[in-house]
């Protein structure tokens, strides 16, 4: 094997080893999308409003 192509198997071995672990550390960094609940659903529980309705702009319940 010549200079140059054990210098490009090297290249390309880190390559690969960098590759596969950047790989690792975004898949640890992140969470599937199926595991959370929709955004509706999160919404509504972080932002759950009475109804205003039973109340009466005046100060007078119905």
């Amino acid at each position: 094997m010549t200079r140059s192509k054990k210098i490009f198997a090297g290249l390309a071995a880190v390559f690969m080893i960098a590759l596969l672990y950047t790989s690792y550390d975004i898949s640890t960094r992140t969470t599937f999308p199926g595991s959370k609940p929709q955004l509706k659903e999160r919404l509504e529980k972080q932002y759950l409003k009475k109804d205003s309705i039973t109340k009466d702009s005046a100060g007078l319940n119905p």
